[in-house]
């Protein structure tokens, strides 16, 4: 499995941005045959607040799900900015994931264009922002798996100009997503864009998922059950666990075997032979 570092200048966010990169072209059959070339599924995977593009990489074990699904996996960095555009800084975060990502890793990489083979994924601040842009960008995913989600848009009346935390007070709020009054029917709130798909006939399948003991649990069990009342095709699961990576960990597998990806080809691998 190779696991692969890029860096190069983003047109949407006008500076150098990077990326990392799982990718499944290094299997080979004994005695040492590549196997055929191929255009690779692909999940677009977004990480949490005070996180960055390593993140999944080590807390989870998606490489060596990835791998032995034949899944190619593409790690952004958010910066703590939810993935949606803020204009006058020129972070246009969601246009970088929602096209400019998709489109410059295709051209770079063995990548499937097909919508039915691109997915975008993601937890607690990155599962917000697979679904906004998951649902903005619905021609190009066709399936978005979001886990811990912090749906902002449904707890806005809980941030205030004097929370402890920075991403808790109503300043950050704004800055990222405009003024609070004007959020709500915006393409920054997860169901005004759901309503806009509702005579799309080949909605985005949804996978939702939250822990038992996540204070985002009743936001998350909101979630889903607003989609479904919106006739989007979901799969909901909770299970024990936290806001944190052994959940997440969980989750990713139970994310992957939920992709409609196929059988993966049989060769000899990083820590796993099969021929």
């Amino acid at each position: 499995m190779a696991l692969i570092q890029v860096n190069f200048v983003s047109q949407t966010l006008m500076r150098t941005v990077p990326l990392q990169v799982v990718l499944p072209v290094d299997k080979f059959t004994v005695p040492g045959q590549p196997l055929p070339e191929r255009q690779y599924p692909t999940l677009y995977l977004l990480h949490g607040i005070f996180g960055n593009y390593t993140d999944w990489v080590s807390g989870t074990r998606i490489q060596r799900w990835a791998e032995e699904h034949d899944l190619a996996v593409v790690m952004p960095s958010g910066d703590n900015r939810f993935y949606v555009d803020q204009p006058a800084s020129r972070d246009l975060y969601g246009e970088f994931i929602g096209r400019e990502l998709v489109e410059i890793t295709r051209r770079m990489f063995p990548l499937s264009r097909k919508r039915e083979d691109t997915f975008i994924g993601g937890l607690s601040m990155g599962g917000y922002g697979a679904l906004r842009n998951g649902l903005k960008y619905h021609e190009t995913f066709g399936a978005i798996a979001a886990l811990s989600t912090a749906n902002v848009v449904a707890t806005l009346d809980q941030y205030t100009d004097d929370a402890p935390v920075f991403f808790q007070g109503k300043p950050y709020i704004e800055a990222l997503f405009g003024p609070v009054a004007q959020i709500p029917g915006s393409d920054k709130d997860l169901l005004y864009l759901a309503d806009r798909l509702a005579d799309v006939p080949d909605k985005p399948k949804i996978y939702l998922a939250c822990g038992q003991s996540d204070h985002l649990l009743p936001v998350n069990r909101a979630l889903a059950h607003d989609l479904e009342a919106r006739h989007f095709a979901v799969t909901y699961r909770e299970a024990p666990g936290d806001h944190e990576w052994d959940f997440w960990d969980s989750q990713i597998r139970q994310v992957v075997e939920w992709l409609p990806l196929g059988g993966a080809a049989a060769g000899v691998n990083s820590g796993n032979v099969g021929v």
